[in-house]
């Protein structure tokens, strides 16, 4: 077989079968091109005179006119308590710090985790929020969430179980090209089943599929191929996507359906969530798979096969290095077992999914009956912060009712009376939701926005409130088109498999494709559960 590769010399050798290589932290930094580079100087002088703008010197005509019969019980309470005028003059402030740190984080100008930490200081110093309300979304539910499923996913890589499946299914399954990247499909369910960070599961599967790309000759930057950018995209896609089916999913899943529950005064359960979904997610992954395999990514007859001799056979040597399945591997998946088990079943017991990973957690942790220690466990702090931001940002729209002022000024500018059609408003509501990803890094604050502006259209018009929020909230994970969409996005960039080009064809399409898929749903699916009164179009 030809040599794919330029001979390396010996002393800078580089394995590129190592999965070693291949950690989180060993990734090459990408450069920023030279309009990367204008952005992030642009970025603080721009966020700066949005902030003065929008906070102390336009007069925001839509702030000045607020109905107090219109706002939510805790925005009426500090609006009783500071006056119309202060009131109004909180949420244009609240206006423009959120468009300030919007510019921050689109234009990386600083790292997103020190633009959290401005953002969290400004609303208190400003006025927007006290102190104890703004630094106690460091403490909100879905951050333990968060913190307990980096604790369950460190013991599952700390163990090597989800090496070990990953490896065998992808040995036992991943017959040829085409069979590898539905594995992926496969393995990335599995694990959306149990780990409830996006984050995590890219971590864990990334050695694994760049191995596999180096084996099909992909080795990005000039050494990209077809077969590279499908494995790498097609997984992102699949970590968001596989995410959406279940209720603990990601922390922005949870976060949405706090917030329903809290306005239908009830609970938006586990069992409820993945029996809408699932099948979703399903259709998702397969029409992804297909439009990477058949239209955007076609692999040539080359590409199909093996470029390094011995290749597979490399991996199926790290599955052996990994033994007979261990005590602790046993224990690990009876624990998340057990937690799943839990999590499928809340709708009997009651038990909050946060609730549920925090004992897990603690059995994990438990001295010498327990699988991992404490400094085995790797926690990124810095996106812990970056969503204390987003929550903290989301509280300030909860007191000041931002979102649903900003969309009663909306309709009654444009004109749009009580006796519009649902179809109207579940297409405008869905749509601005998928696309606002391409606008927004984080999955947390677009919770935090469009779902509660649906439930206020909701309350506006007279509908029942799941069937306009729920839909909403299930679109958050649509967060793989561009690179500052998601951290998965980020991270799977750093790669060098794709150009922003590629990632924006591919996941522009799917995304309209989703759009679609949700449309159809609430005219049928959704219709049959009884989320959607009369279906969308009230067709069938």
């Amino acid at each position: 077989m030809t040599e794919p590769y330029k001979k390396i010399p010996e002393d800078t050798a580089f394995d590129i079968l190592d999965m070693h290589n291949y950690r989180i932290e060993k990734l090459p930094k990408r450069k920023k091109g030279n309009f990367e580079r204008w952005l992030t100087y642009i970025g603080p002088p721009l966020a700066i005179i949005s902030f003065i703008l929008l906070g102390f010197v336009l007069k925001l005509s839509f702030l000045q006119q607020i109905d107090p019969t219109h706002l939510t019980e805790e925005a009426k309470k500090v609006f009783e308590k500071i006056g119309p005028e202060a009131f109004s003059r909180s949420n244009a402030i609240l206006l423009g710090i959120f468009v300030a740190g919007l510019i921050l984080w689109i234009t990386e100008s600083l790292p997103n985790y020190l633009t959290s930490l401005i953002l969290i200081v400004t609303l208190v110093l400003t006025g927007v929020l006290p102190e104890k309300k703004a630094y106690a979304e460091l403490g909100n539910p879905v951050m333990w969430l968060n913190i307990m499923s980096f604790v369950l996913a460190s013991m599952l890589v700390a163990t090597g179980v989800a090496k070990r499946f990953a490896l065998w299914f992808i040995l036992k399954f991943g017959k040829n090209a085409g069979s590898i990247f539905l594995s992926f499909m496969v393995i990335n369910i599995v694990l959306s089943a149990f780990i409830s960070a996006t984050t995590a599961k890219a971590a864990i599967l990334l050695p694994i599929f760049m191995v596999i790309a180096a084996i099909y000759g992909a080795r990005g930057g000039d050494q990209r191929n077809n077969f590279g950018r499908s494995v790498v995209l097609q997984n992102l896609l699949y970590i968001n996507i596989g995410a959406s089916g279940f209720l603990t999913g990601s922390g922005a899943n949870l976060l949405a359906a706090a917030i329903i529950g809290g306005a239908i005064g009830g609970n938006v359960f586990f069992s409820d969530w993945m029996m809408a979904m699932f099948p979703m997610m399903l259709i998702m992954m397969l029409i992804g798979y297909w439009f990477a395999m058949r239209v955007f990514f076609p692999l040539t007859p080359a590409e199909r096969l093996p470029q390094i001799e011995g290749g597979i056979e490399r991996l199926r040597s790290e599955y052996i290095k990994l033994g007979k399945v261990s005590f602790q591997e046993k224990k690990s998946v009876v624990i998340f077992l057990l937690i799943l088990a839990f999590w499928s079943t809340d709708k009997l017991h009651g038990i909050s999914p946060t609730a549920v990973a925090f004992v897990g957690a603690i059995i994990a942790l438990l001295p010498r009956i327990g699988i991992i220690q404490w400094n085995e466990v790797d926690i990124p702090w810095h996106l812990m912060l970056f969503s204390a931001g987003a929550y903290a940002l989301g509280a300030g729209f909860a007191a000041t009712d931002l979102p649903s002022i900003s969309v009663n000024a909306f309709f009654d500018h444009i004109g749009i009376g009580n006796d519009t059609p649902f179809w109207v408003l579940y297409l405008l509501l869905t749509g601005v939701m998928v696309f606002s990803a391409l606008l927004f890094e984080s999955k947390t604050m677009r919770a935090m926005i469009f779902v509660p502006i649906a439930i206020g259209v909701a309350g506006r018009f007279n509908l029942s409130i799941l069937s306009l929020a729920l839909p909403v909230a299930f679109m958050i994970e649509h967060v793989y088109v561009l690179p500052f969409n998601s951290k998965p996005a980020a991270l799977l960039y750093e790669t060098d498999h794709y150009s922003i080009t590629d990632t924006f064809k591919y996941g522009f399409t799917m995304m309209v494709t989703a759009w679609l898929i949700i449309i159809i749903a609430g005219e049928t699916w959704f219709k049959v559960l009884g989320i959607t009164p009369n279906g969308v179009f009230g067709i069938f």
